[in-house]
């Protein structure tokens, strides 16, 4: 019998701060064939023969739900691949990946592209997998399809997504894909810049990062979120902004909840992290579409993190190899307008939003809410991830709080050593994750799950 199909024993999981959705406080968590049984005052809880792991001052998390990872598998897997990306994720807390339906080729933007994204990551995931399908320009006859295939959700750029093979949507284009996204009851997600505000801003090319952010100005962010926001009051359909990094979008979409538009938006950790001001002239690995902005925008940020506007903080990780990030240290040029504009960062989400959200006087229970329950909420599976709950999946992270790490590109598990963090200081170290009740074990064998929309 196969490792995957092994019976899952009876486990207590103790810890004097379980997070759970009223809070943190002491319990023992039950786990059996792969789900949360039952949550008990802590030290209650001794079942026959079940295994007993005491973590002390160890806080256990619901593992992490990752809406936004580009796999790039088939097609670009020397970018990245299932089994790289995912090990990652489980290194991290992640146990939850929806994958992007682009960078990979074919892109999933067909039934026929999801079945050989499918068959591709059949047995190489150490996480759960599930996967989002594209909408681009010809294929509206495509959605319902892929959306009775299990694709939780489609993707729209309304800039050049930087592969020819995912062009952007033009205004007609878009309204065609909500007017069908609101018929078959689909989400649409978007990576909202403007493509006129874009051609107009300064195109100054070199390694000072200046001129890059120049060339991403906030005005692309408002301008394409405003231009959705009046095709989805058009249309009724149920969108969200992927990936804001500019505080310019946020009266819009508090006006447009206002006006009852169905409008959600996520951040990412190196837009909370981050700043412009600290980017290193020539360090292409900072370089993402949306920029990294200043530290006065990341303030912002949080402010409407810590009220509510954000549903969720994903990755966005999107890697690519050394070569196209054109890093001077592998003897690149740093040219941030040539580099590949991508953020490698799913090993390292918590502890990088833990280290910053801590110094800002939040607590694990607002992390587990931006990045467990949050993105859990957005793709439709609260009944099964984002809390330890009774019933839920038994995906569970050990985190020390106050573990402190530097971060060694080369002990990353994504396929390529590139990240903004290299070098940083980050609190917070995942010693354990466990997947439906079973630990993981990166180098061991894979035995995570694909998984479909159920609404």
């Amino acid at each position: 019998m196969p490792l995957s199909e092994l019976p899952v024993a009876t486990a207590v999981i103790r810890s004097r701060r379980v997070v759970l959705p009223d809070g943190e406080r002491p319990a023992d968590v039950l786990v059996r064939d792969g789900k949360i049984e039952q949550i008990a005052a802590h030290g209650s809880l001794l079942v026959g023969d079940a295994h007993l792991t005491d973590l002390g001052e160890v806080a256990l998390l619901p593992g992490l739900v990752d809406t936004h990872v580009h796999v790039n598998e088939p097609g670009r897997t020397e970018w990245e691949g299932f089994a790289t990306a995912t090990r990652a994720a489980a290194a991290g807390g992640v146990t939850t990946v929806i994958d992007m339906p682009l960078n990979s080729i074919p892109p999933t933007t067909t039934v026929a592209g999801l079945d050989a994204k499918r068959k591709i990551a059949e047995g190489q995931a150490w996480v759960d997998l599930g996967f989002w399908g594209g909408a681009i320009p010809g294929n509206t006859g495509d959605l319902e399809p892929l959306h009775e295939a299990g694709v939780f959700g489609f993707k729209s750029f309304l800039a050049p997504s930087g592969v020819d093979e995912f062009p952007h949507v033009e205004a007609a284009d878009l309204e065609a894909a909500l007017t069908e996204q609101a018929r078959i009851g689909a989400l649409a997600i978007i990576h909202a810049e403007d493509p006129a505000v874009l051609e107009a801003a300064p195109q100054q090319p070199g390694t000072h990062y200046r001129d890059f952010l120049a060339s991403r100005p906030d005005d692309a962010e408002a301008a394409a979120v405003a231009r959705l926001l009046d095709t989805a009051r058009r249309t009724g359909a149920r969108v969200h902004i992927l990936h804001v990094s500019s505080a310019a979008v946020l009266p819009l979409l508090a006006q447009a909840r206002a006006d009852g538009v169905q409008v959600t938006a996520e951040t990412c950790p190196h837009y909370l992290t981050l700043a412009a001001e600290e980017v290193p002239d020539g360090d292409t690995a900072f370089k993402c579409c949306p920029p990294i902005r200043d530290e006065s925008n990341r303030d912002l940020l949080w402010a409407a993190l810590a009220a509510g506007e954000f549903v969720a903080i994903v990755s966005d990780h999107s890697p690519s190899t050394p070569d196209l990030k054109l890093l001077q240290k592998y003897g690149g040029s740093g040219d941030f307008a040539k580099a590949w504009g991508g953020i490698a960062s799913l090993q390292l989400g918590l502890p990088a939003i833990w280290t910053e959200a801590r110094k800002r006087g939040h607590d694990l229970s607002d992390v587990v809410r931006w990045m467990s329950a949050g993105p859990a909420s957005l793709v439709g599976l609260t009944g099964t991830k984002g809390a330890i709950a009774v019933g839920h999946d038994a995906d569970l992270v050990a985190f020390d709080p106050d573990g402190e790490f530097a971060v060694d590109p080369d002990a990353l598990h994504h396929r390529n050593p590139v990240t903004p963090y290299a070098g940083k200081t980050l609190t917070g170290t995942v010693q354990t994750t466990w997947l439906r009740g079973r630990v993981v074990d990166v180098d061991a064998e894979p035995f995570g799950r694909q998984i479909l929309r159920t609404r």
